[in-house]
């Protein structure tokens, strides 16, 4: 596997952990102090995870049928 093709792997992946991680605190001022346009930028941050992941499948799909 070239370097170029790890470093873009890691990308991806700190990728999902942000985003994740902006859901969770967006999802907790929703729940927490009712803020409605926190829920809303919480499930923005949701579709943007769905669609990081849906290409973190295929990249880690093609890493397998390489080897």
């Amino acid at each position: 596997m070239s370097t170029l093709y790890k470093e873009i792997i890691m990308t991806n992946h700190e990728n999902l952990v942000n985003l994740f991680e902006s859901y969770l605190a967006e999802s907790a001022k929703f729940d927490g102090k009712g803020n409605k346009a926190a829920g809303t930028r919480a499930r923005k941050a949701l579709a943007e995870f769905t669609k990081a992941a849906k290409e973190r499948r295929k990249e880690i799909q093609d890493a397998k049928t390489v080897e």
